[in-house]
């Protein structure tokens, strides 16, 4: 298994953008890596949630990895894909067809959902795992979709198993677990913050950083945020919190990624805003909403949609 990968700082969740015609627009998705990493993201997520990784057939799932690849190799960035399910042995399998893309640097690994299997289940799903997979894992803790809670016990025991080297905490609320696990994790066991609004106060408590998908916009301010919190400058770190909470709670306004879509489609950084059922398109006031948090972090983005849009905003 490749060395321990860097996750610490803002890695990006990219969205799979779509032509006009519904195709994956790949020009579109190598030119938002290109930009997240050259403003300061360390890394990026491929085949997430918010890339609608359920949507796509398995030759648009390898053409989307393709190009995160070659981006994050030239730009020496993390590459963290999506993989695994609800099954153990189609989970391995996802994770065994990572071997095949040589500059992923780690996988980002669902507790098993629906199926609700309980915490020694979800143990030996993971201690499984780790005899299949060629890269090191993030165990994505998102009970709000898996309908499986993990206490910080649990989350302590999976960051014992060799292989398995942080945890997307996405919980809905910094509650005692995240408290807990943040006070007390193995050696070399990162925790990400997967709550876009909840990512101040997880970086107070010690967590290297996020994976937030409210960081295709302000990518740089989420960086520059994540940079105080560990230099310790706590009155910039407090000032930013605040606003990059409203962009966050502003794109999360609809379902993930149909706001996020929209903005990007508005500044001009893909083709279209389409989503794949059963996503619908966002709702036009709510990308009107994000617009104006994004005019707070980063005027010129978010004049250029309006004027484009000619006061108005396409894509709801």
């Amino acid at each position: 298994m490749p060395a321990s990968p860097r996750l610490d700082g803002v890695l990006v969740p990219l969205v799979t953008p779509f032509t006009a015609e519904g195709g994956i627009a790949l020009d579109a998705l190598d030119g938002l890596a290109r930009h997240v990493l050259d403003a300061g993201a360390a890394g990026v997520v491929a085949l997430g949630t918010t890339a609608e990784a359920s949507a796509l057939d398995p030759v648009e799932r390898s053409a989307v990895v393709r190009v995160c690849e070659r981006v994050c190799a030239e730009r020496g960035a993390s590459l963290v894909v999506g993989a695994g399910g609800a099954d153990t042995r189609g989970s391995a399998e996802a994770l065994r067809a990572l071997a095949e893309h040589p500059a992923v640097t780690a996988a980002l690994v669902p507790v098993p959902y629906y199926v609700r299997p309980g915490t020694a289940g979800v143990l030996a799903h993971f201690a499984a795992l780790v005899e299949a997979s060629p890269v090191p894992m993030v165990v994505y803790h998102v009970p709000y979709r898996s309908g499986q809670a993990l206490d910080a016990p649990t989350l302590r025991e999976l960051g014992r198993l060799p292989g398995v080297v942080g945890v997307k905490y996405s919980a809905g609320a910094v509650d005692a677990t995240a408290v807990d696990l943040l006070g007390d994790r193995p050696a070399g066991f990162r925790v990400l913050a997967g709550d876009d609004v909840l990512l101040a106060p997880m970086l107070a408590l010690g967590a290297e950083g996020g994976i937030l998908a409210s960081a295709h916009l302000a990518t740089g301010r989420f960086a520059e945020a994540v940079d105080a919190w560990r230099a310790g400058d706590l009155p910039l770190a407090r000032a930013l919190a605040a606003r990059l909470a409203r962009l966050s709670a502003a794109l999360f306004a609809g379902p993930n990624p149909t706001v996020v879509k929209a903005v990007l489609h508005a500044t001009g950084r893909i083709p279209s805003p389409a989503v794949r059922l059963p996503l619908l398109a966002a709702d036009r006031a709510a990308v009107t909403d994000a617009l104006a948090a994004l005019a707070d972090l980063v005027p010129d983005d978010a004049t250029t949609a309006f004027a484009t849009a000619g006061g108005a905003v396409a894509g709801g």
